[in-house]
């Protein structure tokens, strides 16, 4: 796998997720708010790398606050830090990183700022290591819902790239390929940033797994064809009642899948959970620029001065998911009351 984001030397470097597949290319950041700019620009993108990224930038932000007082030193933190969650409104993982790396700076208070950068560095690091072993664990545990012999819809991107390493809804394919089934992938494009095209196609023809991409409208017809067993599709946050915010597109697939009484598995880690959302309905979704619905590129494709609509995601009632796979386990219906007891 391609290292989604790393730290290189004092700086952090991640794949420009813009360029593929035409063509690897990194981006490097210097400051935190180079990795601001990658999260909002869609340099990075995915929940679990935005967390990750977000971690990685406010230690990148630490080493540059320049004083010897630690009473300096955490006001200015606190104040990249709310920056930092700004970046982008509906992956609830940038906010779990920030208040992550937030309580590290609390729990050194009065240490030497030097002492507080490294631990912030290190744990940094550490959230990275800990995302690809969440993966893998949520593969073990996804591939077992998996028959031995599978197509798979998948929506928009939510492997490697879209994480720390291995994947969520891709992790799972991952490991049921590993485990020698012969599985096969459909991958939605995912307009209008046709991630499931340009990504997911990517990463599984890399990776030697068979992948096919359709149109997103044409979902519905291969169910009803049988051409599909089973859907599985990553997570921007879940509600406590497991309301699912992913791209846009999700809950057609869902109500879709529903109606042709195919399996709708969503993977994500715990992380991704955030149990202070009672409901979908109060989760916030993000408003991209129309731009990127009427342009292709710099290429207008619609006519000059035409209105459009940008949501980035949507909300899928936890009625059409069928299991959460997470790292702890499968959970099933009713949510609230698995996930409580998953989030212990």
């Amino acid at each position: 796998m391609i290292p989604t984001i790393e730290w290189h030397g004092d700086r952090v470097r991640m794949i420009d997720q813009r360029k593929l597949p035409g063509r690897v290319a990194r981006f490097t950041c210097r400051g935190y708010r180079d990795v601001i700019r990658g999260i909002r620009e869609m340099v990075i993108r995915g929940a679990p790398a935005i967390g990750v990224a977000a971690a990685m930038g406010l230690a990148l932000g630490a080493r540059s606050i320049r004083t010897r007082s630690p009473e300096a030193f955490q006001k200015r933190f606190h104040e990249m830090a709310g920056e930092m969650a700004e970046a982008r409104p509906t992956a609830v993982n940038l906010r779990w990183a920030v208040e992550r790396m937030a309580r590290l700076v609390e729990e050194n208070e009065g240490r030497p700022v030097r002492e507080v950068q490294e631990a912030l560095r290190r744990e940094s690091e550490k959230i990275l290591a800990e995302d690809i072993a969440i993966n893998r664990a949520m593969g073990r545990h996804g591939q077992e819902l998996v028959p031995p012999k599978a197509a798979i819809l998948t929506h928009c991107n939510a492997g490697a790239l879209a994480t720390g390493g291995y994947g969520t809804a891709l992790g799972v394919i991952r490991a049921a390929h590993e485990a020698g089934k012969a599985v096969t992938v459909i991958a939605d494009e995912t307009r209008p940033w046709l991630q499931g095209l340009r990504l997911t196609a990517f990463e599984l023809m890399e990776e030697g797994i068979p992948v096919t991409v359709i149109a997103d409208s044409a979902a519905g017809s291969l169910m009803r064809r049988g051409e599909i067993d089973l859907v599985v599709t990553g997570a921007d946050r879940i509600a406590a009642n497991g309301d699912v915010a992913n791209k846009i597109g999700t809950y057609s697939v869902a109500v879709l899948a529903r109606e042709n009484r195919i399996p709708f598995y969503v993977a994500a880690p715990l992380s991704t959970i955030d149990s202070r959302i009672r409901s979908g309905e109060t989760i916030p979704v993000e408003e991209r620029n129309p731009r990127e619905v009427t342009h292709f590129g710099n290429r207008r494709m619609g006519p000059e001065g035409v209105a459009a609509r940008n949501p980035a995601f949507d909300i899928t009632p936890a009625r059409y998911v069928s299991a959460i796979i997470t790292e702890k386990g499968v959970l099933r219906p009713p949510y609230g009351k698995s996930i409580r007891q998953a989030m212990g």
